[in-house]
């Protein structure tokens, strides 16, 4: 039996998934970077640090929700007005579906004969689908988008938390960005292996940008911190 698996079916959660486990652990390594390079105490590194985690595992979510929501009612909205339209002028429809299959390199007379079979199997899918290009694969999901944009989050966020618990404190400042670049690399070459992409190419990628910002904050920490 032939099966095919396409990445695509992936990608509502993944965009998601990617997104909270880098945002978790570059944000939150790059805070505790910042915050310990200023030469805060122990306990007050380890309160930013889980506060850091809660804070934007929530933040994570509320987005993701909002925006795959604003997304999600789009679609409904075109969803409702493709019903309308096949109810109202079927024919004007019929010909706009063919007009769509002959534009991709189908003979008029197998455009609407195309046209003609799919809608007489569902008329608003194909429309959905050849139309406006919503698919089952593409449909917003903002429950799903929220909880794994904040669980993920959480779980990059982890790794900085647990670095500022165990580590002796005078080593902080470096052996959390220096953990943190390390997993950024492999998240990012998951994420590339998952999507197709090359895996050297995300894993630097993602690396790159996640010890731009380390070491951004951990400059702004020190001179904030020489200043107090």
């Amino acid at each position: 039996m032939h099966v095919e698996r396409h990445r695509t079916a992936h990608i509502g959660w993944l965009r998601a998934a990617v997104l909270g486990a880098n945002d978790g652990l570059i944000s939150t390594a790059s805070l505790v970077t910042g915050v310990a390079a200023a030469g805060t105490p122990r306990g007050a590194l380890l309160l930013t640090a889980v506060a850091g985690l809660v804070a934007g595992a929530m933040s994570m979510a509320a987005g993701e929700y909002v925006s795959v929501s604003s997304q999600a009612d789009t679609e409904s909205a075109d969803t409702a007005r493709e019903q309308r339209e096949l109810a109202a002028d079927p024919v004007a429809e019929h010909r706009e579906l063919a007009g769509i299959y002959e534009g991709r390199g189908l003979p008029p007379a197998l455009a609407d004969e195309v046209a003609t079979q799919l809608m007489a199997h569902d008329a608003l899918g194909a429309h959905l689908r050849d139309e406006l290009g919503i698919t089952e694969a593409s449909t917003a999901r903002p429950l799903q988008a929220a909880f794994a944009s904040a669980a993920t989050f959480a779980v990059g966020a982890l790794l900085p938390v647990l670095v500022a618990v165990l580590a002796p404190g005078g080593l902080v400042a470096r052996l959390v960005p220096a953990s943190a670049l390390v997993l950024l690399a492999v998240l990012g070459g998951v994420a590339a292996r998952v999507g197709g992409a090359p895996i050297g190419r995300g894993a630097v990628r993602v690396a790159f940008w996640g010890a731009i910002a380390m070491a951004i904050s951990a400059l702004v920490g020190r001179l904030f911190g020489a200043s107090l």
